[in-house]
């Protein structure tokens, strides 16, 4: 299963394996996730990867 690396609203970064709706780009790019460093439903987006 293919994981998505994430950023909660308050700045937590980390990965899940299920981010709902990743295709509906009509949405947005935020959806809400449990962030397991704050236990809360959070809003969040991918983190894109930049290479140096």
């Amino acid at each position: 299963m293919e994981r998505t690396v994430v950023r909660c609203a308050e700045g937590h970064v980390f990965s899940t394996a299920s981010f709902p709706m990743q295709q509906a780009e009509r949405l947005g790019p935020g959806r809400l996730v449990r962030c397991p460093k704050c236990a809360r439903l959070r809003s969040a987006v991918p983190v894109t990867l930049e290479r140096q």
